[in-house]
């Protein structure tokens, strides 16, 4: 399930984490062992019911399969070495709470009050962390998307003439503070750029202005489209007038700038493209994780009881 899929599948249970149900019973009647890994009747009835929260009504047979491909998505993501920690499980829970604006702690409370533990929860996350990894090292080289599918995917967009992106040149500022400098030092450095910032006007004058302090590297002018920039540097870039300097971001080789030389909206069908090249990557991505699972299931010894 892409990432997407489980935002979707979040705001489903937003809706339906109010109604009210009682908790299951905690079987523990052995259903299913997969590669010697047993799937209990405690784990159908948690499982089933998360999905009839996310929309899903294939109940307790759906319930199972999903469960018998979580055992063999985490056995070969442990085969190739793929270790999911207990903070990246947390950060991905605290992610989906956000999105239907809990908390984690009141996301794991409308959970239980259907139910359902936090752990079932926390378990799927972990395997489609885990099974995404794994995709991605393995088949990344496989996933190619032509030029032809992506320019007959744009054709049936109406309104491309519409399509406007902002275009920006800059010009990379460093101020160098060594790794193992004093804070006294980098407080300095810091002095330096708000100076530097506070002098500058044109991007014709940064070489000249630079020259005026020490260790500082003015790198060469060049021209980005707004999807081709980090969303931090975006957002920075937005913020900042023509002929001034972004606020400074403390990387590991000091300081770095962004002189704003000029910024202007074209028309580009850049975003657009950028949409449906995703698209289409998750698509053939999908495919093969469909492929991959079903050669999984078919060397997997799985005994239904």
């Amino acid at each position: 399930m892409t990432a997407k899929r489980w935002m979707l599948a979040g705001l489903a249970l937003l809706i339906a984490a109010t109604v009210s149900g009682g908790p299951l019973s905690a079987q523990t009647a052995i259903k299913v062992i997969v590669n010697n890994k047993p799937i209990t009747t405690y784990d159908i009835n948690q499982r089933a019911q998360l999905l009839r929260l996310t929309g899903s009504r294939g109940g307790a047979k759906q319930a199972t399969e999903e469960l018998i491909d979580e055992v063999l998505k985490m056995d070969a993501a442990e085969r190739a070495g793929i270790r999911i920690s207990k903070a990246d499980v947390d950060d991905a829970y605290a992610t989906l709470a956000t999105r239907v604006k809990l908390t984690p702690s009141q996301l794991t409370q409308a959970l239980g009050q259907s139910g359902i533990k936090a752990d079932t929860m926390r378990r799927r996350i972990q395997a489609e962390i885990a099974w995404t990894q794994l995709l991605r090292a393995r088949f990344q080289a496989e996933v190619r998307i032509s030029e032809s599918d992506v320019i007959a995917a744009l054709r049936k967009q109406e309104d491309k003439s519409s399509d406007t992106s902002m275009e920006y040149r800059i010009q990379p500022i460093v101020f160098v503070v060594p790794a193992k400098t004093s804070a006294a030092n980098k407080s300095q450095r810091r002095r330096d750029v708000d100076t530097f910032r506070s002098r500058f006007s044109s991007c014709n004058e940064a070489q000249a202005l630079a020259s005026e302090f020490r260790e500082v590297v003015v790198m060469p002018m060049v021209t980005r489209l707004e999807t081709e920039l980090p969303p931090t540097v975006k957002t920075q870039l937005d913020k900042t007038a023509v002929g001034k300097v972004t606020a400074p971001e403390d990387t590991s080789k000091g300081f770095e700038v962004f002189a704003v030389c000029d910024k202007r909206e074209i028309a580009s069908n850049a975003a657009a493209r950028m949409e449906i090249e995703d698209e289409l990557r998750n698509k053939e991505g999908e495919q093969l994780s469909r492929r991959y699972l079903r050669e999984l299931r078919g060397r997997a010894i799985i005994d239904y009881r």
